[in-house]
């Protein structure tokens, strides 16, 4: 192991070791959530991770946003420590047993009906509005890069099957490769910290997102539930054309802020965390 893949565990491990780590089971379900801070003067704070993603997907986020209030980041059903959703029908929505079991989970530990605010990321984005549409009980809603937008994505380079890689050399640049064509713009994101996450969450991974995602029906769900939202793109996302994109959902309905973040890829709150924290951090506050 090198030095940076070393100093790379140990940032996950340091930032891991602020939380305390839960696992309620809902209907034979069990599922991993992380909770940072105590601080019960605001409403909790839930923060859902993207496809092929983990917790992790916030790991430059825990800190700034737990202070002051509790935040509640899973791995959801069929993703790194948590255990697999039921399986669906071939043809039938397979979101719904993954709402169940964190719903479910999240009622255990904060209380039904108890009022959050939520966020997500990609898949998450698309996963915590249907979530929050569902569930009501939301105060405020931000998502970052959000999938079911139904428009185009504007992928300039090809993503590599990594799961068919013949050896570990060869998945390692698959998974490289792929952080660079899908997740992050700017070469110099794709450090060892970045690589750590992708590569475990992806291993942790059993759960197909990506049909979920491109199936549309994010401003359903935005239009169902009338509460402030926050949309929130990078400038270079390669999942959407971010500002006309932004300018559309953020026009067709009241209390919505659009924002596209200057120099950022998909993953923007990895990528220009600071920024990103501090808007998170002004919109829920």
């Amino acid at each position: 192991m090198t030095g940076t893949e070393t100093a790379a565990r140990e940032t996950i491990a340091r930032i891991d070791a602020l939380s305390t780590h839960h696992d309620p089971v809902h209907e034979g379900v069990r599922v991993r959530w992380r909770r940072f801070g105590t601080d019960t003067a605001k409403p909790p704070l839930v923060l859902l991770h993207g496809g092929h993603g983990s917790w992790m997907h916030w790991l430059r986020n825990a800190e700034a946003l737990s202070a002051g209030r509790t935040l509640w980041l899973p791995d959801m059903p069929g993703f790194n420590e948590s255990d697999a959703p039921p399986r669906v029908a071939p043809g039938q929505d397979t979101l719904p047993p993954l709402l169940d079991a964190l719903g479910g989970t999240l009622d255990q530990l904060i209380g039904a009906g108890t009022p959050i605010d939520l966020g997500g990321f990609s898949f998450g984005g698309l996963t915590a509005a249907r979530f929050a549409a569902r569930r009501r009980a939301i105060r405020r809603l931000a998502l970052v890069g959000s999938g079911g937008h139904g428009t185009l994505r504007r992928m300039t380079a090809q993503m590599i099957n990594w799961r068919a890689a013949p050896d570990r050399e060869a998945e390692r640049a698959a998974l490289l490769n792929n952080l660079a064509a899908l997740m992050l713009h700017d070469p110099a994101a794709i450090d060892a910290l970045a690589f750590e996450i992708h590569d475990i969450s992806c291993h942790g991974t059993r759960f197909r997102s990506k049909e979920v995602s491109q199936a549309g029906g994010l401003e359903q769900a935005i239009d169902a539930l009338g509460v402030p939202t926050l949309l929130l793109w990078g400038e270079y996302d390669v999942t959407a054309d971010p500002r006309p994109l932004v300018a559309r959902l953020a026009g067709a309905g009241p209390m919505r802020e659009g924002v596209v973040v200057d120099g950022a890829g998909h993953w923007a709150q990895y990528e220009r965390a600071d920024e990103v924290n501090a808007r998170l951090a002004a919109f829920f506050g």
